[in-house]
């Protein structure tokens, strides 16, 4: 059924505002896009919400859809492959727990080390990675975000910025080098 779909036609008709065509994406691929969400998030509530706010992205940026660096459908996978990382990460930072036994989850524990000198430090530290990303020439700070931040792979960063494969990964090598130097 997805093979006789025009996925690039249908972004297209998006980007003109034409909301039949978002409905058309969602009634072709709507499923499969839940099912990749849910094998990267593990819970079908968040998937869901991940898969709405997907075609919410589809719809709003459609336009910046570009057939030369990829197959529309492609796209559209990586829209909400992209959000799901994120949601991820995003969960995965909301608490985290210095236990060696991962059973024994106590907030009240957790909240009392917590301190204000902790969060001015992570406050600091963020402060610092952002100076330091600054420093770093745009399309090789954008290449570290996009595999860090967007968790893309080099080769789809390499498709999606138009470098060579080769130039992607040694501009990833060499910034995460200055990086680390910078937050030392």
């Amino acid at each position: 059924m997805s093979s006789e779909f025009d996925h690039a036609a249908a972004l297209a008709n998006c980007a003109r505002g034409e909301h039949d065509a978002l409905h058309q994406l969602y009634v072709h691929e709507g499923a499969r896009l839940l099912g990749v969400v849910i094998r990267i998030v593990k819970d079908r509530g968040m998937a869901e919400d991940i898969v709405h706010d997907a075609c919410l992205n589809i719809w709003q940026r459609a336009d910046s859809f570009d057939p030369a660096k990829g197959s529309a459908r492609t796209w559209i996978f990586s829209v909400a492959r992209h959000l799901a990382l994120n949601a991820i990460r995003y969960r995965d930072r909301e608490v985290t727990f210095d236990s060696h036994d991962p059973t024994e989850l106590d907030l009240d524990e957790h909240f009392q080390h917590t301190s204000v000198a902790d969060e001015a430090f992570d406050w600091q530290t963020g402060q610092r990675m952002d100076s330091c990303l600054e420093a770093l020439e745009p399309e090789r700070r954008n290449c570290v975000l996009h595999a860090y931040v967007d968790g893309l792979s080099h080769a789809e960063i390499a498709a999606h910025t138009g470098a060579p494969l080769g130039t992607v990964k040694a501009w990833i090598k060499r910034s995460l080098l200055r990086l680390r130097e910078c937050m030392a």
